[in-house]
């Protein structure tokens, strides 16, 4: 299990987790124009912020969670086999630095290249992919 422990993308792994900490509470603390009242509430009464920011801050959100299982089954499914490493590790990098650059990118409201980012996530959990079924 040591092993298990040590690997990169293990180690990424809880770096991810840190990031959907810091997605969720940047998210929350952009939507203040809803008033305490109303965020204090049940949210019964559904409101949507005026805040451009919190509008890309919650759909970075939500694009995070569109492929945050599928990283999480890679990284478990590659310790539990033994496949850790290489091409594996390369790609769990690529998809937490291209996850920090996206937010980062879609917050600043730049298109194309916050495009290019989310494809690059996608490669890096591609050569996860390769690494555990071949």
């Amino acid at each position: 299990m040591e092993a298990i422990a040590a690997s990169t993308e293990v180690q990424v792994l809880g770096w991810s987790a840190a990031l959907l900490l810091i997605q969720v509470i940047a998210q929350a603390s952009a939507i203040g124009d809803l008033g305490p009242k109303y965020l204090f509430s049940a949210r019964d009464e559904i409101r949507v912020s005026k805040s451009v920011l919190a509008g890309r801050l919650l759909r970075a959100l939500h694009n995070l969670l569109e492929t945050y299982p599928a990283f999480i089954a890679l990284v478990l499914a590659l310790a539990l086999t033994g496949k850790s490493g290489g091409i594996a590790a390369t790609g769990a990098v690529l998809w937490i630095v291209a996850r920090v650059l996206y937010v980062v990118f879609y917050a600043a409201g730049v298109p194309v290249v916050r495009t290019i980012i989310w494809t690059a996530s996608i490669v890096g959990l591609g050569m996860m992919l390769i690494r555990l079924i071949t």
